[in-house]
């Protein structure tokens, strides 16, 4: 008698295996992982030692987070320490490549950063018809090539890591080209694309990323300004604005928002109309 084989199973004859169900994807649901609870968390705040950056510091160290803070000028970096106990001075020159690297493998050595916020900034009125090409460079060395190296020294730790926030301080300055703004608004028009395009890159990657995009802030920067300041609002007010969009889990944190939707809107004007409407405006 013909004796029965039996063939093993195929794979297509075994049982369907179980896949995880996959998760919905939220179209509405926040851009970045939101940050609410700053307790135990590693902050480095670059550019740090008035207005913005200042004011941030203190906002975040106020709700437990370990702050450092990086700027120029030393001895303000030296009394933020001594107001606030547990902070940290790392005095740094972002134009310079390579104290960036040394500043971020000090910090890195201490453990992994959670946030790292580019705030130093450089500013000065300037029309076209009174060009200072010297200070134009000085404006891109700090407001874009610093951020630059700032990020060339923290992105592949963070990357490797899996977790962590990246914030970039730019300006509603970027969003169009503006009066008085010849100098400063072209490195915040590249600081916007940078932020956009490191979101792109680095969201798979467990990394978060934010553009602060401030209207009219009390610093010592806008002190200088010849003109009206309209919506103009105090430091303190913009740390908050910025601690709440990063709880938001916010891409783009701008403010004052009765002030920085206006500017959004320009960016949507045919051009012919946003010229024609500053004219009329006699800017």
């Amino acid at each position: 008698m013909q004796k029965t084989q039996f063939a093993p199973a195929s794979p297509a004859s075994a049982a369907p295996e179980k896949r995880a169900p996959v998760a919905p994807v939220r179209f509405f649901g926040p851009l970045n992982p939101p940050i609410s609870d700053w307790r135990g968390k590693s902050v480095w705040l670059v550019g740090a030692s008035s207005g913005i950056g200042e004011a941030t510091a203190t906002a975040l160290h106020g709700s437990g987070a370990r702050v450092t803070v990086s700027a120029r000028k030393e001895r303000a970096l030296q009394d933020f320490v001594r107001a606030h106990p547990g902070s940290r001075a790392l005095p740094l020159d972002t134009t310079n490549r390579a104290a960036v690297q040394v500043a971020a493998q000090t910090l890195l050595a201490d453990g992994p950063l959670d946030c790292v916020i580019y705030c130093a900034g450089h500013y000065t009125a300037m029309r076209a018809f009174a060009m200072d090409l010297s200070d134009m460079e000085r404006h891109m060395q700090v407001n874009y090539t610093g951020a630059l190296y700032v990020l060339e020294a923290l992105i592949p730790a963070m990357v490797a890591q899996g977790h962590g926030h990246l914030s970039v301080v730019g300006s509603v300055a970027g969003y169009r080209g503006l009066p008085n703004s010849l100098a400063y608004g072209p490195t915040k028009a590249a600081l916007i694309n940078l932020a956009e395009t490191l979101y792109l890159d680095l969201r798979d990657k467990g990394v978060g990323v934010s553009l602060i995009s401030p209207g009219f802030v009390q610093t010592p920067l806008t002190a200088n300004n010849a003109f009206d300041m309209p919506a103009l609002i105090s430091p303190a007010q913009a740390a908050q604005a910025m601690v709440n969009g990063w709880a938001r889990g916010e891409f783009e944190i701008h403010f004052p928002k009765r002030f920085t939707w206006g500017m959004q809107l320009l960016r949507l004007l045919p051009d012919r109309l946003f010229f024609a409407l500053l004219k009329r405006a006699g800017l």
